[in-house]
């Protein structure tokens, strides 16, 4: 019998607040830390020893989160039951140097971080934010949430044939965006920051900075049955991971030890140490089995009986591009988390994991649909297979079903989030 859903609209309404906080992979991992917090997770340090205590317990590093919950009396060779999902997306990213401009404008460099969808930062107000690093090694997260940034298309009347031939950006010359006029001054960018913060002047040694679109997520249509927001590839799945974790902590039934890994850099390969191809979950699993007094047989015991739901988002027919689709696997908005296959690995999902997947959303009482490629266009991939390759665990794909993937404003139904974090509670407990 299907158990009643622990997540409804109001989850939805939480994860738009979500998203606009998170503007960079920093902002998304303490927002996801201070969730667990209330919740009563303590964070761990890595360079801490650490114990054989019960509870929840979270590690921070950069943009990526790793958070477990340790019921009271696990064994050492207990397996772990993984919710995997990156809390970057693709966008603009500045410069070492980032002051530059030309002809009395004032730009600032950027390069372009993943696979983004170049047209959509166009002629839209952008905010700054990410990471400052100080002298003396502290960091602080900044986000400059108001108009100050844009990449100006070209008007028309100086791109004739633009919709006709369509839409040319050059990568390097296009996408500078401006933020004022005057002559160029080097140091004015982190000067800016340092004043917005309060900072002393030239008390910052490093950033790791990003733009991102300031209008704010909302629900769109006739019905309010869509959400338009930025980021949801994939802090949809963050959210709803974290949201899940947080839920099952006060089960009494738990056979596994629930885990939230959320990894940094998936959208340009996940190699780095906050990464899904680094060693970061491998160690902080296998920490956990030895502060419980395991050994290295428990700990290939645990992994042995692991399984991660990988979950990223994927994609909705799109009503004016249906043949860019498999005929047959048409994934819809509100249908519920989508299950997603590919036979060359592309997702690690197999029949086995389908199963899995089939039952955590039978006891949700969730509706879930599949997603495949059309055989002649070539498929996305995730942290999925890597994460299966790597630590030899049992992976599946699933995720959200959105259109506009990689835009600066992504959109999914107003029920899928909520849908999806159930099927996730259904599946941590086992």
């Amino acid at each position: 019998m299907s158990s009643p859903a622990r997540f409804d609209r109001g989850h939805t309404d939480d994860l738009m607040t979500f998203l606009a906080a998170s503007p960079s992979p920093y902002h998304a991992v303490a927002g996801a830390a201070e969730r667990l917090e209330k919740a009563g997770f303590r964070q761990l340090s890595e360079t801490d020893a650490w114990d054989a205590s019960a509870g929840g317990k979270f590690v921070l590093r950069g943009g990526a989160i790793i958070a477990w919950y340790v019921p009271e009396g696990a064994a050492a060779h207990t397996p772990f039951r993984i919710v995997g999902a990156h809390t970057d997306s693709p966008n603009l990213r500045v410069k070492p140097l980032p002051d530059t401009g030309s002809q009395g404008w004032r730009q600032i460099a950027v390069e372009i971080y993943g696979g983004t969808l170049l047209n959509t930062w166009l002629d839209r107000d952008l905010g700054l934010a990410g990471r400052l690093t100080l002298r003396d090694g502290s960091e602080r997260l900044v986000n400059v949430d108001r108009a100050l940034l844009r990449v100006p298309q070209l008007a028309v009347h100086l791109d004739r044939s633009v919709n006709t031939d369509g839409l040319k950006l050059d990568k390097q010359r296009h996408m500078q965006p401006i933020w004022g006029l005057g002559d160029v001054q080097e140091g004015d960018l982190i000067a800016f920051l340092e004043e917005e913060e309060g900072l002393p002047a030239g008390s910052v040694a490093g950033w790791d900075l990003m733009v991102h679109s300031i209008e704010p997520p909302a629900y769109l249509g006739r019905d309010r049955e869509l959400v338009a927001g930025p980021r949801m590839d994939n802090l949809v799945s963050v959210h709803a991971g974290t949201a899940a974790l947080a839920a099952v902590a006060t089960s009494q039934k738990l056979e596994y030890i629930p885990v939230l890994a959320a990894f940094d850099h998936e959208e340009n390969g996940s190699q780095s140490d906050t990464g899904a191809d680094g060693p970061l979950l491998g160690n902080v699993l296998e920490r956990s089995v030895f502060a419980r007094g395991g050994s290295y047989e428990d700990r290939a015991r645990a992994f042995a009986g692991t399984i991660c739901l990988s979950s990223d988002t994927g994609h909705a027919v799109h009503p004016n591009y249906a043949e860019r689709h498999d005929p047959s696997h048409h994934p819809r908005a509100n249908g519920g988390p989508i299950l997603k296959v590919n036979v060359n690995q592309r997702y690690a999902t197999d029949g086995s994991g389908r199963a899995v997947f089939a039952a955590a959303c039978e006891r949700a009482g969730v509706p879930w649909q599949t997603f495949v490629s059309n055989n002649s266009m070539p498929c996305g991939t995730t942290i999925g297979p890597i994460t299966a390759a790597r630590h030899g665990i049992q992976t599946v794909d699933i995720g959200v079903a959105i259109l506009s993937m990689h835009s600066a404003r992504e959109l999914c139904g107003t029920d899928d989030p909520f849908l999806l974090a159930n099927a996730l509670v259904a599946f941590l407990e086992g």
